[in-house]
């Protein structure tokens, strides 16, 4: 099983945390996540959500992500 990239295309580090404001991943773990083993890529996809959290501050452009979910918000019928 491939696990995808979690890459948005919003590639800057938070210096705080270390960690991009768009996927939460290090820029080592960006750098070598084509090279990880699935169990890996597993273990970092899981700690994605906790980690964005920690991020100073937002994305100042809406995220493919964002954008997604507000799609999909606006096609439901009412």
């Amino acid at each position: 099983m491939s696990i995808p990239s979690p890459c948005i295309l919003v590639c800057s580090i938070d210096m705080t945390t270390g960690y991009c404001f768009g996927c939460g991943r290090t820029r080592d773990e960006i750098a070598g996540w084509i090279g990880y083993t699935p169990e890996t890529r597993e273990r970092v996809m899981a700690e994605l959500p906790a980690r964005l959290e920690t991020v100073e501050r937002k994305p100042r452009r809406e995220t493919r992500r964002a954008r997604m979910a507000r799609e999909r918000l606006d096609a439901q019928p009412e």
